[in-house]
């Protein structure tokens, strides 16, 4: 079985099909049977694999779990993603359920709409999904694995406003949404709480229910080009595989740019490490081996969520390329004052 295969819709179908007759059917409800038998199945958000951001820290995490749980990356792993239109989302979750993958992970909140019916159809399978509350659903074998965005967020605006020279920065959201709209509130909450008169520009690259816009390069930089021409020396985008074009608006511009989900520093090519000052750090991958061993242990409760946030440090800042180095007795007391509880972060604009 391969990666690209699992990529390719047909492809999927087919493989998965194979696993299922080779598996003998569904995984116990406990999570992967016994040794040797755990077949997770990963459905992913647009762009899939490849994204250097949302997408590949899940998979990150995926991996790391199966490796560490005595299993094959290349034989225990099934990568799915959406079509462009996001229309078989559904079709990829019911697949994955059918072939005996277990658990199935559903990276990002457009599987929201859906996923406790798919859920509730295959009791014996084990579901996580990022980005989502579940608890409203009482469904018992669905988990939801949720951040506190805006924190990590926050962090982000107060380096921002604390290196920017122009006092004047923005923000690429892909879609609109509450979710991205975390992100946007935290960042410009951060800004303000170190420059109160801070300009932050903001941008979205498609409307909400469309989830183009974290797929569109060139739209990041599009966007990102205005923002830098119009005085912003620092750019955060929080829209996933777009991003790569806000990173090349930052280096044709002389200018900085913040990342996100993962430390973008460290798959970046040399020009855009020159740029990236930092990136908000949303442990995905953390978050998604720690289900995936829980679930294996039989210790998941299902039916809840998990929250990832400062305290537990599913999300934060890095500090790849050394650039905010400088100011980090700053975010630390920004930091420490969130988890007391001093500073309550917005979750809206």
């Amino acid at each position: 079985m391969t990666k690209t295969a699992a990529l390719l819709l047909a492809g999927g179908l087919a493989l998965s099909a194979c696993a299922s007759d080779e598996d003998g059917g569904s995984n116990s409800g406990s999570g992967g049977g016994g040794e040797g038998d755990l077949k997770v199945g990963v459905a992913y958000d647009t762009g899939g694999r490849g994204d250097k951001s949302f997408n590949d820290s899940a998979i990150a995490g995926v991996e790391a779990a199966v490796q560490a749980l005595g299993g094959d990356v290349d034989e225990d792993i099934e990568e799915l993603s959406p079509n462009p239109d996001g229309s078989d989302r559904e079709q990829l979750l019911t697949q994955l359920a059918d072939a005996g993958y277990n658990p199935v992970i559903a990276v990002g909140f457009a599987y929201g709409d859906i996923i406790a019916d798919i859920a509730e159809e295959n009791p014996d399978t084990q579901f996580a999904i990022v980005d989502t509350e579940v608890e409203e659903f009482g469904v018992d074998n669905l988990t939801g694995l949720v951040f506190a965005e805006e924190e990590g967020s926050f962090l982000a605006g107060v380096a921002a406003a604390s290196k920017s020279v122009t006092g004047h920065i923005g923000f690429v959201g892909g879609q609109q949404s509450p979710l991205i709209e975390k992100f946007q509130a935290g960042y410009a909450a951060g800004a303000q709480a170190v420059k109160p008169d801070v300009i932050v520009d903001v941008t979205y690259l498609s409307p909400a229910g469309d989830p183009s816009g974290f797929g569109d390069p060139e739209g990041g930089k599009v966007a990102a080009q205005g923002m830098y021409q119009a005085g912003a020396d620092i750019v955060f985008h929080a829209a996933g595989g777009s991003g790569e074009g806000v990173f090349e608006a930052a280096v044709e511009a002389g200018q900085r740019a913040i990342g996100v989900d993962s430390d973008q520093y460290l798959s970046a090519s040399p020009d855009q490490q020159a740029v990236i000052m930092t990136s908000m750090l949303k442990r995905v991958d953390n978050a998604v081996e720690t289900y995936i061993t829980d679930v294996t242990e039989g210790n998941v409760e299902g039916g809840s969520d998990i929250r990832n946030d400062l305290s537990t440090e599913g999300v934060g800042l890095s500090d790849s390329g050394g650039y905010i180095d400088d100011i980090q007795d700053v975010l630390d007391d920004f930091r420490q004052q969130i988890i007391d509880g001093d500073i309550e972060v917005p979750t809206t604009p």
